[in-house]
């Protein structure tokens, strides 16, 4: 049994959904070596989120980010929590809806995602800087 854990930086993205495949696997020299298993990826802030959707089309993501931005819109007048900005509140609001983590399948040393599948980093605020993800992998 193989257990592999690294801290994987995100490089600062503007707000909006961005694909991050690459920049994980790339932070997981050891995935290689898997032959099945388990990937759980972990952000650790509260202003941003892990997804799994379409890596295709960047209309995807975009439609994401303008849905995030109806649905829970800076600035909203009853949110009390506005010490850091309109964007701070929504940005908490947003991570929730989307979530914090991803359990993904390994094998033969690489994800073993769908055709049209890739991570996303959802970036809820304008400037959320660098964001920490803690990855574990578990196989053999």
């Amino acid at each position: 049994m193989v257990w592999l854990r690294e801290r994987i930086t995100l490089r600062p993205r503007p707000r909006g959904v961005h694909l991050v495949t690459r920049e994980v696997v790339e932070g997981l020299p050891g995935l290689a070596a898997v032959r099945v298993g388990v990937l759980h990826l972990f952000i650790r802030h509260t202003s941003a989120s892990l997804a799994l959707n379409e890596n295709a089309s960047p209309d995807v993501r975009a439609d994401l980010e303008e849905w995030f931005g109806r649905a829970v819109p800076d600035g909203t007048p009853w949110f009390r929590h506005t010490l850091e900005g309109p964007d701070d509140m929504p940005a908490h609001v947003k991570a929730v809806l989307v979530g914090e983590s991803l359990t993904l399948p390994v094998g033969d040393g690489r994800l073993d995602l769908g055709t049209w599948q890739g991570v996303y980093l959802c970036e809820h605020r304008d400037d959320g800087g660098p964001r920490a993800v803690t990855a574990t992998v578990w196989g053999e």
